[in-house]
């Protein structure tokens, strides 16, 4: 555990929010939870992950319900469906301006409710 600790680039806030994503050959958006949340990306709960190397457009919106955060990432990591969290760990590749301080803000956030003094 303190190996993956290390390797994060960005400190992660733990989520508990619907995302949809799709992959290029797909019609429609899959719906799964994502359980943690950085400035650089997001692990998504599924039992049905894309291989490590795939490219997902994902879109999720904060609980106003009314900003959406919209981008492109990569999947970096991949927990097996028999795995105790299965899923996908998610590398965001291009975000636009307002997405990418929606995330710093919510991550923020949510780092300051978690701080024990």
């Amino acid at each position: 555990m303190k190996k993956e600790l290390e390797r994060r680039s960005y400190p992660r806030s733990l989520l508990n929010m619907v995302v949809q994503f799709r992959v290029r050959d797909m019609d429609e958006f899959m719906r799964e939870f994502a359980v943690n949340l950085s400035v650089g990306g997001m692990f998504i709960r599924t039992r049905t992950p894309q291989p490590e190397g795939a490219m997902i457009y994902v879109q999720f919106q904060l609980e106003d319900g009314v900003k959406l955060i919209e981008g492109l990432a990569r999947v970096v990591r991949v927990n097996p469906p028999e795995a105790a969290v299965p899923g996908m760990g998610i590398e965001f590749v291009i975000v636009d301006s307002p997405s990418r301080e929606l995330i710093e803000q919510l991550v923020r956030e949510r780092l300051e409710d978690h701080i024990d003094f």
